[in-house]
C-alpha cells in the first residue's frame, strides 16, 4: 500500500468518525424524536448517501415511515412518502420486513430490487415503490435496536453515479443505527415519565363545585415548550363554617418531585384550613411551618382566599399570599386591578414571620382570577409588562361565559408557554 492509499484510508476513517460526531450532537440536542430524526437525516444526506428513510414500530406493531429526506428536494411528492405502513407480515420475506423482524443490517445491490409488481406482500411493495420513486444502486437498511427491542429501521441509499455502499460500510452503518435507537428509546422514557407526572398530578387536581349561584372554573396546562411537568396547583374546596377556598400554589422545580410534593402540600393545607378554619395569613403560617419541617430544602408560593356572602348579599375575598403574583379582579363592565393586599414571604424562607391577609369587596357579577407565573410571565419582559398584558386580555372577556375566560387566556397568553399553567376563576354571582 503506498503512501497516497494510507492517505485516503486515514481521510476516510476521519470523515467517518466525523459523521458519527455530527450525528451524536444532533440526536443529543433535543428530546423531540422528530425533531432528532431529521436533523440526523439532514447530516446523513448527502454526506453519506442519496437519500434515506427512518421507520419507526407503533404501540400496536405497525411501522410509519417518519421521516424521508433526498439530497434533491423536489424529488420528494407531496406528503413526503411519510406515514402508516402496512403490518409487517409473520413471514418475513422482503427486506424491511426481516429488518423490523430482528434480521439486519441488510446491503441490497440493484439487482436484488425488483419491480414493485414482484413484491411478496404489501410492505414489502411500498418499500420497492419507494426505491423505484427515489432510485437505488445500493441500499443498506438496519434495525433501529435498543434494549433488545427493535424500534423501528433506517434505509439509507445511493443512487448511480456515486460509489456503492459495500460490506464495509455495514458496520458505520449499524453504529449509526444504534446511536439513533438509544435517542429514540430515551425520548420514549423521558416523555412517559413526563405523561407519569401529568397525569398524577391531573389527578390530584380537584373537581370544582361552586356553593349556590357562584360559579367556579379551573384550568391546568403543562410546559408547551419543554413538556416539563412543574409543580403548580389550584384548589377549591367548603369549609364546614361556610366560606369557599380559593387556592393556587406553585411548588419551585420542573419535575416529578415536584409535583409529589405539590401534592403533598396540598393535602396539609387541605387539613389545616379545615381543622383551623383561621384567618388566611394564620392558614398559611401554619403550613409554612409544616413545609419548612417536612421539606426545608423547598420553596413554594401560595395564595389561601376565603370567599364568602355576607348577610348584606355582598362577596367578600379574604386573602393572603406567600410571594404569589397577584389576584385579578375583573368587572363585568370590563374594569381591572389587582389586589395587592396580604402579600408575604414566599413559603420556605422564614416559617416564624407573620403573615397578613386583606379582605376585598367583590363587585357583582365580577370575576376573581388566580394564577401562576406561567401565564404571565416571559423571558427578557418586565413583570409589569406581563402584568398589563393579562389585565387587557381579562378585560376583553369579561362577560364571557367563565369556562370561555378561563379557556381564552390559557390559548391566547400561554399557547407556547415555557412553564406549566395553572389557573383558578370564581365568578360572583349577581343581586337577586
Amino acid at each position: 500500500m503506498d503512501d497516497f492509499e494510507v492517505d485516503d484510508v486515514v481521510q476516510q476513517a476521519l470523515d467517518r468518525l466525523t459523521l458519527l460526531a455530527e450525528a451524536t450532537t444532533a440526536l443529543s440536542s433535543t428530546l423531540d424524536p422528530d425533531k432528532a430524526l431529521h436533523r440526523v437525516c439532514r447530516i446523513l444526506v448527502p454526506q453519506l448517501a442519496d437519500w434515506c428513510a427512518v421507520d419507526l414500530v407503533e404501540e400496536d406493531g405497525r411501522p410509519r415511515r417518519v421521516c424521508v429526506l433526498h439530497r434533491d428536494p423536489d424529488r420528494l411528492p407531496v406528503g413526503a412518502l411519510t406515514g402508516l405502513l402496512p403490518a409487517v407480515p409473520e413471514t418475513a420475506t422482503g427486506p424491511l420486513a426481516r429488518v423490523l423482524r430482528g434480521t439486519g443490517p441488510l446491503l441490497i445491490q440493484h439487482a436484488d430490487v425488483p419491480a414493485p409488481h414482484h413484491a411478496v406482500d404489501a410492505l414489502h411493495a411500498q418499500q420497492l415503490e419507494l426505491f423505484e420513486e427515489l432510485g437505488c444502486d445500493t441500499a443498506i437498511v438496519t434495525p433501529l435496536r435498543a434494549r433488545r427491542q427493535v424500534l423501528g429501521a433506517l434505509t439509507i441509499a445511493r443512487t448511480a453515479g456515486r460509489p456503492a455502499l459495500g460490506s464495509n460500510d455495514l458496520a458505520m452503518v449499524e453504529d449509526l443505527a444504534h446511536r439513533i435507537a438509544l435517542a429514540m428509546d430515551n425520548a420514549r422514557l423521558h416523555r412517559e415519565t413526563l405523561n407519569i407526572a401529568e397525569r398524577l398530578q391531573r389527578s390530584l387536581l380537584p373537581s370544582l363545585h361552586g356553593e349556590g349561584r357562584l360559579q367556579l372554573s379551573a384550568r391546568y396546562a403543562p410546559a408547551a415548550a419543554t413538556a416539563e411537568v412543574g409543580g403548580d396547583w389550584y384548589d377549591s374546596f367548603t369549609l364546614p363554617s361556610g366560606p369557599t377556598t380559593l387556592i393556587i400554589g406553585d411548588v419551585t422545580g420542573h419535575d416529578l418531585r415536584a409535583a409529589i410534593t405539590m401534592s403533598q402540600l396540598r393535602n396539609m393545607l387541605r387539613g389545616i384550613g379545615c381543622d383551623r378554619q383561621e384567618p388566611p395569613g394564620q392558614i398559611l403560617r401554619r403550613l409554612d411551618l409544616a413545609h419548612h419541617t417536612l421539606y426545608p430544602h423547598s420553596t413554594a408560593t401560595c395564595i389561601y382566599g376565603l370567599l364568602e356572602e355576607h348577610a348584606n348579599g355582598s362577596w367578600v375575598l379574604e386573602h393572603s399570599s406567600a410571594g404569589h403574583p397577584p389576584p385579578l379582579l375583573i368587572t363585568h363592565e370590563g374594569d381591572t386591578r389587582y389586589l395587592m393586599g396580604g402579600r408575604g414571604l414566599l413559603l420556605g424562607v422564614d416559617p416564624h414571620v407573620e403573615r397578613p391577609h386583606a379582605s376585598d369587596v367583590l363587585p357583582p357579577r365580577s370575576t376573581v382570577l388566580l394564577y401562576t407565573d406561567g401565564l404571565i410571565e416571559r423571558r427578557g419582559e418586565s413583570l409589569n409588562t406581563s402584568l398589563t398584558r393579562l389585565r387587557q386580555h381579562a378585560a376583553a372577556l369579561a362577560r364571557e361565559p367563565l369556562d370561555t375566560l378561563c379557556e381564552e387566556l390559557v390559548t391566547g397568553l400561554a399557547a407556547h408557554h415555557g412553564d406549566d399553567v395553572a389557573l383558578l376563576a370564581a365568578r360572583i354571582p349577581a343581586h337577586v
